[in-house]
């Protein structure tokens, strides 16, 4: 059987590499509840800023001795300000990847309206697997169906985190995906886990009863009802065919590789490397400069000194107040203190934006470089219209970034759909006419669209130099149109120029000779 059979620690992944997903999940989270603690907070039962377990070494220390790792002082109010960067990193990423969905193809037609359709839904699966990918190193694409909710098989993201994979040269050859599940009932204490393991052709499914920390012993998929209706479809081992005995009908895409921190670890060594990965520092100061300059504002706040005998007494016992918005004050019989002629005194703290403003912008800028992006992809303009050139030229390092993850994510993405043809193919599903001789190819699109003007100065350059055809002319000036849209509009071009055919003499706009010919064609001789 190839799931586990005995008790084991779960998941079986490196301490070193799990402690990084943690880290980077706490982060890509944007819980501060979670990132204190991850990094030994409040949570730690520690009420003094100098704690023993920061001046101690390893793990433990040096999470204590991040700015999330140091509690609030008791008696004090200040708060603890998060500034989501990780989750913006992790998004635009995703977006700069999967904002225009990729083109699938296929010279099969029947294969290829499949496609087609299949795109539609797709696309918001692969914005939450970059996503994934981004924050955690790595994301999971699998096939999956469940004939009570769609009598077609669809693909599922599954985070890096919630899977062991296991590698052969660098190729995925099989993966154990784990789902803890809900209790049966609020006073059932039980962790149960669901394991999912894909090979080729094969898919097994176990339920296990352990702790957070172990996965614990088998138990009979009925037990739980959220596995109960596997039961019927597995086999004696606890599998079932996909019906595509030459497909894995699951694929790893890494974010990027190398990843450094475990390339040198052999479980890990095929894994992904997080956009987190080195800037983790980098946010935890982004993060305490944000609370500073909040905790300047804070104890900014003008304030007003006032002597004893302004004060409006609140009765016996109920000591007195200050009214700052009572415009006549009755005279007081009083002299006036040395050198304090008036009996009521501002004051106002500075509040240091200029410098909390600049740290943070420096911080930001280093995150995102460090990230493989430019500052300009997350920064605000300054609504002066911009071409498409200038947006890559500003955004070259994003660029190139997106150009690296799409290697890996169009072979990833060209895996899954030909599982999932072979797996609509099969018996299990049926479905004729799909050619799965000719691999999917997926080709990614431009994220930066040039505007209206760009194309029609495009356009006319090269109707100039007569390097290209009405209809190019047509599809570049109108990439979203389809064929019949673009033999309509070049019929009517042709027929508002008054020509039948188009004529080689032409340069520039329809029906104007070159230059220094006569207007019959002619040529300087004639």
């Amino acid at each position: 059987m190839p799931l586990p059979t005995a008790d084991t620690v779960w998941p079986p992944t490196d301490p070193i590499v799990q402690g990084h997903l943690a880290d980077w999940n706490a982060w890509y989270s944007s819980d501060p509840n979670l990132l204190e603690q991850r990094y030994g907070g409040r949570g730690s039962g520690y009420d003094r800023v100098d704690r023993p377990v920061q001046r101690s070494s390893g793990v433990v220390g040096r999470l204590a001795r991040w700015w999330w790792g140091t509690p609030t002082p008791s008696g004090e109010l200040r708060s603890k300000l998060h500034i989501p960067l990780a989750g913006d990193i992790a998004r635009t990423s995703s977006e700069l990847l999967f904002s225009e969905p990729p083109a699938l193809i296929s010279d099969s037609e029947a294969t290829q309206a499949r496609l087609d359709k299949l795109m539609g839904k797709l696309q918001p699966t692969l914005l939450e697997a970059g996503e994934l990918g981004s924050a955690l190193g790595g994301a999971y694409l699998r096939v999956v169906w469940d004939e009570e909710v769609s009598d077609r098989p669809w693909i599922d993201a599954v985070a890096g985190d919630c899977a062991v994979p296991e590698f052969r040269y660098g190729r995925l050859i099989a993966v154990t995906f784990w789902t803890l599940l809900a209790p049966v009932d609020p006073a059932d204490k039980r962790t149960f886990r669901h394991l999912e393991r894909h090979e080729r052709g094969r898919i097994y499914h176990g339920l296990y009863e352990g702790s957070l920390t172990s996965l614990g012993a088998a138990r009979p998929l009925a037990e739980h009802p959220a596995t109960a209706p596997l039961a019927t479809e597995v086999d004696a081992e606890g599998g079932l065919d996909t019906g595509a005995p030459h497909h894995l009908t699951a694929a790893y895409v890494p974010n990027v590789r190398p990843a450094r921190g475990w390339r040198n670890i052999p479980s890990a060594a095929c894994w992904g490397q997080s956009d987190f990965q080195g800037i983790e520092g980098i946010m935890d100061a982004l993060d305490e400069t944000y609370s500073s300059w909040m905790r300047d504002i804070r104890i900014g706040k003008g304030r007003i000194i006032v002597a004893d005998a302004l004060l409006q007494s609140n009765g016996p016992g109920q000591g007195a107040s200050w009214n700052e918005d009572q415009e006549v004050y009755t005279g007081l019989n009083m002299l006036p203190r040395a050198g304090d002629p008036n009996p009521i005194t501002s004051v106002q703290f500075a509040i240091r934006v200029a410098e909390h403003r600049d740290t943070a912008t420096d911080l930001v800028a280093q995150a995102v470089r460090q990230a493989g992006y430019s500052a300009s992809t997350f920064g605000e303009t300054d609504g002066t219209a911009v071409t498409a050139t200038e947006i890559r030229a500003r955004q070259s390092r994003s660029m190139t970034t997106r150009a690296r993850k799409s290697l890996y994510w169009g072979p990833g993405i060209a895996d899954i759909t030909g599982a999932l043809l072979a797996v609509e193919a099969g018996f299990r599903f049926g479905v004729a006419g799909l050619d799965l001789t000719d691999p999917v190819k997926v080709e990614f699109q431009d994220s930066i669209s040039e505007g209206p003007t760009e194309l029609a100065t495009t356009a006319e350059l090269l109707r100039r130099a007569e390097a290209a055809s009405t209809d190019t002319l047509v599809r570049m000036t109108h990439p979203d149109w389809d064929d019949d849209q673009v033999k309509a509009e070049v019929a009517l071009i042709v027929g508002e120029s008054g020509r039948a055919t188009a004529d080689p003499t032409e340069s520039g706009s329809e029906g104007v000779p070159h230059a220094g010919f006569p207007s019959d064609g002619g040529g300087p001789g004639n």
